[in-house]
Formats: C-alpha cells, sequence, structure tokens
C-alpha cells in the first residue's frame, strides 16, 4: 500500500472512530483529563521531556503561537508546535521548526497504538495532543510552543508544566462550556496557570483581572501584562508587511518592527510575543536577542507556515481569507476590511450552528455582495438557513451548498478592481482554499518533516 492511501485510512480511522468536535460539538468533548493522563502514562508521559510553553485565549492565540514559535526558531532552538484545528491537512496540527509531521510518522504512531487507542477510547482531539507530545519527545525539540484546543482547565494540552503560560484576551465564546460571562471564561482559562510558572496575560480587562490575580496568588505565579511592557504604534502597510514603532515600556527605547502578518489585529498579540520573549530570556533558559525576535516577525509565515490570518492571496482582484469566527475576531477584521479600497466588495461566508449568528452577522457590512455557504461537516450551518438569518438582517446576496461552488461564483462575478474576503471559520477558510488550490490560485504546500 502506498503511503498516501495509508495516511488516508489512517485519517478516516481517526475522523470516524473518535469523538470530534468539529463533527459534533460539546458531545465530543471529555470533561477531565483522565483519558490523556492514561494516553501519555502508556506512552511514557512524553510531555514531561520537553520544555513547553503554554498559550490559551479566546482569540489570538494561534498567531501568538505561530509568532514564538518563529522567535524561538529564529533563534535557533528546535522549536515543536502544536495547533488546532488544521485548514486543509491533520498534520498542520504537528509541526518541528515549521515542518508538518510526516505521513508516515502518523500512519506508524497509530498502527502502533491502536490497542491503546480501543482501551482508552479517547476523543479525537484526546489522542492528537498525545501524538503531539510524543512526536516531540521522539525528536527530542528544545522547546514546544502549545496551544490550547477549548478553555483551558480541562483542556488536554492542560498536563504539561511550561516554562510561561500565555493568556492572549476573553471574550465570549462557547459560552455553551465555558460559561455565559467574562469571568467565567476567564476561570475556565485561567486553569492553565501552574505553581510558581510566571503567567502573561495578553490584554488587560476589568472584568477579568481579579480571575487571573486570584489564581496567580493561588499558584504563587507572577502575574505579567504584556501591555505594560510594549507599546506599538502602526505607521503604515503595504500588500507584504505592516509596519510599526515598538516602545519598551521600562527603557523607553523605540525600535521599528515589521511584520509578515498582515490582520491589524496582530498588533494585540505582537505585544504579547515580545514580552514572552523577553520573560523567557530573563529566565536564562533561552537565549533570546531581541534582534532575533524582531527578524523573526517579519518572516512568520515562512518560519511556521501560518495561513488563514488576514492571508492576502492575491491583487487583481484582490482576494483576503481570516479566520475571525466569533463577534469579537469578526468585529477586528471587519474594521480592517472597511479600509479596503474596492469598486465592490464581496464576502464568502459560513458558520458553525453554535456561534451567535445573529450578532456575528450585524457585525457584517451591508454594502456588499454576499456568497453564504457550509463547510462540508455536521456542525455548519446550512447555507440556506444561513442566507435566511442574513437577509432578515439586511444583507443580500445568494447561497451555495458548497464552499467551491460559492468561490467560482464569486469569481465569476468579479471584476479587477473588486475585492473578495473570506471569512466565518476555519473550516470555511480551510476549504476555500482547497478551492483556490486546484484553480491554481493558492497553494503553500511545505515539505514534511523528517530526520
Amino acid at each position: 500500500m502506498d503511503i498516501q492511501t495509508a495516511y488516508r485510512q489512517t485519517l478516516d480511522y481517526l475522523y470516524e472512530q473518535l469523538p470530534m468536535f468539529s463533527k459534533l460539538g460539546k458531545d465530543a468533548i471529555k470533561k477531565d483529563l483522565t483519558n490523556i493522563r492514561k494516553l501519555c502514562a502508556a506512552l511514557d508521559e512524553p510531555h514531561t521531556k520537553f520544555h513547553s510553553i503554554h498559550i490559551a485565549g479566546t482569540n489570538g492565540k494561534g498567531s501568538t503561537s505561530h509568532m514564538l514559535a518563529a522567535v524561538l526558531q529564529n533563534a535557533g532552538y528546535k522549536t515543536g508546535l502544536y495547533t488546532s484545528p488544521h485548514l486543509i491537512d491533520f498534520r498542520e496540527r504537528i509541526r518541528i521548526d515549521g515542518i508538518p509531521v510526516s505521513r508516515e510518522w502518523v500512519v506508524d504512531f497509530v498502527a502502533k497504538h491502536k490497542d491503546l487507542i480501543t482501551e482508552v477510547q479517547p476523543s479525537f482531539f484526546e489522542i492528537t495532543v498525545a501524538m503531539a507530545f510524543s512526536f516531540f519527545e521522539t525528536e527530542n525539540v528544545d522547546v514546544a510552543i502549545i496551544e490550547t484546543g477549548l478553555g483551558g482547565r480541562l483542556d488536554s494540552t492542560n498536563i504539561i508544566t511550561p516554562e510561561l503560560s500565555i493568556i492572549t484576551n476573553i471574550s465570549l465564546d462557547h459560552t455553551d462550556l465555558l460559561g455565559n460571562t467574562l469571568p467565567e471564561i476567564a476561570a475556565e482559562k485561567a486553569g492553565i496557570i501552574k505553581p510558581k510558572v510566571p503567567v502573561l496575560i495578553g490584554e488587560q480587562q476589568e472584568e477579568t483581572e481579579r480571575v487571573f490575580f486570584e489564581h496567580a496568588i493561588r499558584n504563587e505565579s507572577v502575574l505579567y501584562y504584556a501591555e505594560a511592557a510594549w507599546e506599538l504604534v502602526r505607521t503604515k502597510q503595504d500588500a507584504h508587511f505592516q509596519y510599526f514603532k515598538a516602545i519598551h515600556a521600562a527603557d523607553k527605547t523605540i525600535t521599528d518592527l515589521k511584520t509578515d502578518l498582515l490582520g491589524t489585529y496582530q498588533q494585540h498579540n505582537i505585544k504579547n510575543v515580545l514580552a514572552a520573549a523577553e520573560l523567557l530570556d530573563q529566565q536564562g533558559k533561552f537565549t533570546l536577542p531581541q534582534e532575533k525576535t524582531f527578524a523573526a516577525l517579519a518572516n512568520v509565515k515562512q518560519l511556521t507556515g501560518l495561513r488563514g490570518r488576514w492571508d492576502w492571496i492575491q491583487d487583481k482582484p484582490l482576494i483576503i481569507a481570516d479566520v475571525g469566527h466569533n463577534p469579537a475576531g469578526i468585529k477586528e477584521v471587519m474594521q480592517q476590511w472597511n479600509s479596503i479600497p474596492a469598486k465592490r466588495r464581496h464576502i464568502l461566508t459560513g458558520f458553525v450552528r453554535d456561534k451567535d449568528i445573529d450578532e456575528a452577522l450585524s457585525l457584517y457590512p451591508d454594502d456588499a455582495v454576499y456568497y453564504f455557504c457550509n463547510a462540508q461537516i455536521p456542525r455548519a450551518l446550512p447555507a440556506a438557513e444561513l442566507a435566511a438569518k442574513a437577509i432578515a438582517a439586511g444583507l443580500s446576496g445568494s447561497h451555495y451548498e458548497t464552499i467551491a461552488a460559492g468561490i467560482k461564483a464569486a469569481l465569476e462575478n468579479m471584476q479587477p478592481d473588486d475585492a473578495l474576503l473570506i471569512t466565518g471559520s476555519f473550516f470555511v477558510v480551510g476549504e476555500a482554499m482547497e478551492a483556490l488550490n486546484q484553480l491554481g490560485k493558492y497553494s503553500n504546500e511545505r515539505n514534511e518533516y523528517s530526520e
């Protein structure tokens, strides 16, 4: 059997046999850490054999994870990166120095541990976390950046003891699982705070400040705020970079900084990364010269393979993709979208059922041509239902049963001076990228990791 077929069969097994959040929503969530502990015990506790940094938050944790991985990688450290969900290929979740785990390794891991999987009956997320930890141990990484999947306290990644815990921000999302108020959600995210491990908070919010303070006190952890360490002033942007003046709060130095991540919301995440790099350097376990940190931020996509964050796919007509998928994220995306010059604006969008669809749609502009779609997952809100909600909200457009059909219609309708935004969920953006790739308009293939 060729490796491509074996890999596809392995993924089919993981997708079909194990509860998966993208399919089932909250019914796929195991509400304790029992399974991941059983898996890692059987694998000889791989998560204890490398340094790690743990990142949680409502928005920005994926970008922050990739940027911090780029910083450590650029400083010469062999750097693992675990994130979720993936956009196109499962292997995007598990990388070393930006290169995805090989198909062969995934196939061999699952084949070797099928009896364990049968015995423990883990969720899809639980087995992928265990797989990532095992891969990072096997390849002897210097450090791994570990992004939580959902929440923090009961997230399967929360068996690590990191060098630093980072919480990017808190807003309302997954309220059916995490709580209906910002303090309730903050308490779940604060579950990643470990005894005597420093914690960095990305954005100070009055509603959540006491929650983090109390958790830090109980754990004897020093609490830091990224906004107190760095200030950024955005100076300009082009098709390849956005540019800032970075002001260090303590010594008042001003340094020019640029990043290849074009979303204006990245300003918050860059502060997190600058503060985190400084803290890690001060701890003495990593040497992270500021000039190498700044150089890494200019080359995040190449170093790590990050996609889907204000992803500038083509110029004429302009196509941008962004995975903003909750009201707070969509608000940031639409603020930037409204500043894009275009003769006509087009938006292709879709959502999963468990989001606050009405609030999200209220943030969409009413002067765009819409293509309402649904990704090919059970949790997707059917395009016809989305279109009905959108029309009631004052938006106009047509609905399509697949993302590929929506992409085709948009490209046929667009003129060179128009612009298309693809957004609404990871799943919409991922399927759109596959459709664009088949049309020869987008490709970001990366080699597999092997040594």
